[in-house]
């Protein structure tokens, strides 16, 4: 045996502090031990199994003490085959190694590879996980030869202990001692290891030098791809998967949700659907994210329905039926999403979450405080959740006392301690009421630091109520927390200008040109006739149908003029003249989309639309406008909340 390094035997304890003598000692077989008949070996197999059974059949301590106890009377107290089962029990319902287990092993006079491992594996499950390399240390010094599920268990503890130093010490044993490297057992713990260590590619080499792979060994892999964001990766795997399960399939639909990339989510799902696969409630869970990050209408029937078909209806699956909630709520669907709550015959927290949350994201307060109260008479307590969607609610309705109580109740009441997102929502209310001394006092007294939301609240409180001096304090603290996020510098120009300080517009201008800041460009996709989606960038005319798109913008745009719009060129955040800014802003993403949309689809149907950025005051006031003379609904989500433009109102109230 290759020596293993020297850290293996410069532990803080020594093991023969650990194993009794005897562990070191080579027992010689006796040359005297007596005939055993046959038959009675047969009895001796048979007792010993129908043992093994009553201990699998074990679900606490003192059952598996009672069967030990039956043990001891039987003379199996040095059998390895029946003490082995007796400590993997032991470690299946959480008993400690010391003393219980250990003094099992230490009675043993020949403790064999499997017993050696029982205990090794008890210590790499609960700990000291060092106790297990020493373990170890100690039977290959006694001479006994370890086995494959003594390699899993030592990687499963270094993956426990994140030591791939030592992690990497263990793989070398398995080539030096028998090629144990080969065994598909331990190649998939050590790709786990390696994973779960950050190593990512020296587990890939793992994989690709395993000479067998099952299904574990290709989905660990795939799992890990998608965790660190190389899709591409992951895919790659996938493409070369002999047989692609459920478990595979999954991997891939969650994976590219998890990762924002909700169109190759869907694809996979209904590439799935197509080859015929089964679908579980993990996999829903990941598509029902994926449309949700979306928002197209047309997926979230369609997934519903494929929820419905495998058994996972919404009305009898309280985890489906929270998804659903949450998807239709973020679709722009809102009474579809209620639709779904109102059916569901169990709720628990989350359903309760997602629907306030919904309902104050839509701008439909006075329900999500209603379901709030509804939520208090049942035996389900609010968590942050929760409080996020009330105080939210109470923010698009001015309810400040009402939201000063829940916020000063929470804790007291509830057991919820305030986070930094609920006083984000606190200062929004305040700033939404025109109380922004107050807001900033609130930010000042704050037990933690504030993050970009708090200070984003209140730069945008200031936008409302033109206040530029407290505006100046907000956007400092951002410049320093978001220094490239050029929102924030617009903002507070546009503050400035409101204000005609035109040497302070000047300022962050110029600022903005030192750091080289560029809009984040932004994007829009609405839903077609049939339901497929259309994608627009800011500036892009590449689509199919840009010259009819312009025509009808331009259409749009003139009419709107003969009812007093005028472009709000402050939205235009470079140094151009006018009608280079004018040019600019008709091709916003979101106009884009909105004359798509009313190209496309009939005139009762509501135009819907999802932006990656918030929409910006000339859009908004755009679509305002394109609701009142076309007579059309138009539902936006931008990246703050939705916006339901009717009649030419929106549900935000101009603040957003």
């Amino acid at each position: 045996m290759v020596a293993v390094s020297q850290r293996f035997y410069n532990l803080k304890q020594s093991p023969l502090t650990i194993i009794p003598k005897h562990c070191f000692q080579q027992v010689a077989p006796n040359p005297d031990q007596p005939f055993v008949p046959f038959s009675q070996l047969q009895q001796r197999k048979l007792l010993e199994s129908r043992l093994i059974s009553l201990l699998h059949d074990c679900n606490d301590l003192d059952q598996i003490k009672q069967v030990h106890g039956h043990i001891v009377r039987k003379g199996l107290d040095q059998c390895c085959f029946v003490l082995t089962k007796l400590i993997r029990m032991l470690a299946k319902i959480g008993a400690p190694m010391d003393p219980y287990p250990r003094l099992v092993f230490e009675r043993v006079q020949q403790p064999n590879p499997f017993l050696w491992t029982a205990l090794i594996r008890g210590y790499s499950l609960q700990g000291p996980f060092t106790e297990s390399i020493r373990l170890y240390n100690c039977m290959r010094r006694h001479g006994a030869g370890p086995v494959s599920f003594t390699f899993s268990a030592l990687l499963k503890a270094c993956t426990a202990a994140l030591d791939v130093d030592l992690g990497r010490q263990i793989h070398a044993q398995t080539i030096t001692i028998g090629g144990f490297a080969l065994d598909l057992y331990v190649g998939n713990t050590m790709i786990d290891m390696y994973v779960k260590c950050g190593l990512l590619e020296s587990g890939r080499r793992v994989f690709d030098e395993m000479p067998e792979k099952d299904v574990i060994s290709w989905t660990s892999l795939i799992v890990a791809y998608a965790k660190s964001g190389d899709m591409e990766s992951a895919v790659g795997l996938f493409d070369g998967l002999p047989v692609k399960d459920m478990v595979g399939w999954t991997a891939m639909v969650t994976g590219f949700a998890q990762n924002a990339r909700p169109r190759e989510a869907l694809e996979f799902f209904e590439r799935m659907q197509d080859a015929g696969i089964e679908t579980d409630e993990v996999t829903l869970v990941g598509v029902i994210s994926a449309c949700a990050q979306l928002g197209a209408t047309k997926y979230a029937n369609w997934i519903r329905d494929v929820a419905e078909k495998s058994g996972f209806g919404p009305t009898n699956n309280v985890v489906i039926g929270s998804a659903l909630v949450d998807m239709y709520s973020k679709c722009g669907s809102v009474d579809d999403a209620y639709k779904v709550f109102d059916r569901m015959t169990e709720r628990n927290v989350f359903s309760y979450s997602s629907m306030i949350v919904g309902f104050a994201m839509h701008g439909c307060a006075n329900a999500a405080i209603q379901l709030f109260q509804d939520m208090l008479k049942t035996d389900i307590k609010p968590n942050r959740v929760t409080f996020v969607g009330v105080l939210t609610a109470c923010s698009h309705v001015g309810m400040v006392e009402r939201g000063r109580h829940l916020f000063d109740a929470m804790e007291e009441s509830y057991g919820v301690m305030p986070s930094a997102d609920h006083y984000a929502c606190m200062v929004d209310l305040l700033g939404r009421a025109g109380c922004l001394e107050e807001a900033l006092e609130l930010v000042n007294t704050m037990p933690m630091d504030p993050h970009e939301g708090v200070w984003g609240a209140l730069l945008g409180a200031c936008r409302i109520h033109l206040n530029p001096d407290i505006a100046e304090i907000a956007a400092s603290h951002l410049f320093e927390l978001e220094p490239n996020g050029i929102g924030n510098y617009i903002l507070l120009s546009n503050i400035y200008a409101s204000a005609g300080r035109w040497d302070e517009v000047s300022r962050v201008r110029k600022l903005m040109r030192i750091r080289g800041l560029k809009k984040n460009p932004g994007c829009s996709w609405v839903e077609g006739k049939n339901g497929e989606i259309h994608e627009f960038f800011a500036g892009d005319m590449t689509h199919l149908k840009s010259r009819e798109i312009k025509r009808a913008l331009e259409d749009l745009v003139d009419r709107l003029k003969l009812h007093g719009y005028r472009p709000n060129l402050s939205c235009v955040p470079y140094d151009l003249n006018d009608e280079e800014k004018k040019q600019i802003l008709m091709t916003h993403s979101e106009k884009l989309a909105l004359a798509f949309g009313l190209l496309s689809t009939s005139a009762d149907c509501t135009i819907r639309i999802v932006k990656n950025l918030r929409i910006c005051e000339d859009c908004h006031l755009v679509m305002c406008g394109a609701s009142q003379i076309t007579g059309r609904e138009i539902v936006v989500r931008d990246g703050m909340r939705f916006h339901h433009f009717h009649d030419g109102m929106c549900s935000c109230g101009n603040f957003w």
